[in-house]
């Protein structure tokens, strides 16, 4: 008679043996989320890093910046000062050629009146001495003639002569004064050149002379420049600032979830242990 074989009874699994594997999975669930958790706070922290020294490099080019905008500050000053200077020294050397001429035109206009003088005057002395000569040979012939009237006439003469010889010392110091505000005239012109010559190389004003940049336009520029520098250093600052602040807000809920994480694991290894 066949015997008929029975099945193998199976053996239910011991519930210790199921609870460790859960443990076990939820230990390695939690090490692969304290894992990525470490993994983004070391992200957050190179990148707070990376910040950080450009947030120090931006201070460094700001206060650089902030020292060649004050320079070139002084610099738009001092070319302004100069400039007016220029306009100034300009202006009363073009007041002094202008009165130099003036005076040059008065004294030419005084010498021809002293020489005009002074040719009546040597008429006049060369009549009263034919006069003095004349009278005095009357007198040898006439007694009668007053010897007051000689004398006077010999005085007149006398002091007629004296009047040409003054009139010819005034004419020499009039020559001299004419000859010293000429060459004053020629000096004062060559001043009025070089001064207007100055303030057009500050200024480039009338100055003809195709793409010309004045002293004053390239100090203007180095301003100009300085400040737009001054403007981009402290947008980027401001910028790298708000991204280092956000770096280090996300770093700061990085580390907080890690050690959440790191308390959740340590607690859940316990209980892993302990069952």
């Amino acid at each position: 008679m066949a015997t008929t074989s029975m099945p193998p009874v199976l053996q239910p699994i011991p519930k210790r043996y199921g609870i460790t594997e859960a443990k076990k999975a939820e230990l390695d669930n939690l090490s692969i989320l304290l894992a990525d958790a470490q993994q983004n706070v070391d992200q957050f922290q190179v990148i707070v890093q990376s910040l950080s020294l450009k947030v120090q490099n931006f201070q460094s080019y700001l206060a650089a910046a902030d020292a060649n905008r004050t320079l070139a500050y002084n610099n738009k000053v001092l070319i302004d000062q100069m400039v007016q200077s220029a306009h100034n020294l300009e202006a009363s050397s073009k007041l002094a050629f202008t009165e130099s001429v003036d005076a040059n035109t008065k004294i030419r206009t005084l010498t021809s009146s002293i020489n005009a003088i002074m040719r009546k005057l040597i008429y006049s002395a060369d009549l009263v001495n034919k006069l003095s000569a004349l009278v005095a040979r009357k007198k040898a012939m006439n007694p009668l003639i007053s010897d007051d009237l000689v004398s006077w006439l010999v005085t007149a003469g006398k002091d007629a002569n004296t009047a040409v010889s003054l009139t010819l010392v005034a004419l020499k110091a009039v020559f001299a004064a004419l000859q010293s505000n000429m060459e004053l005239e020629a000096s004062l012109s060559l001043e009025n050149q070089q001064a207007g010559k100055l303030s057009q190389w500050l200024t480039g004003k009338d100055l003809q002379v195709q793409d010309f940049k004045s002293l004053k336009d390239l100090i203007y520029q180095a301003f100009t420049d300085a400040g737009t520098n001054h403007k981009l250093m402290e947008r980027a600052l401001k910028l790298t600032t708000t991204q280092l602040n956000a770096a280090n807000s996300d770093l700061s809920k990085a580390q907080v979830k890690l050690k959440s994480l790191q308390a959740g694991y340590a607690a859940a290894n316990a209980a892993a242990l302990a069952s």
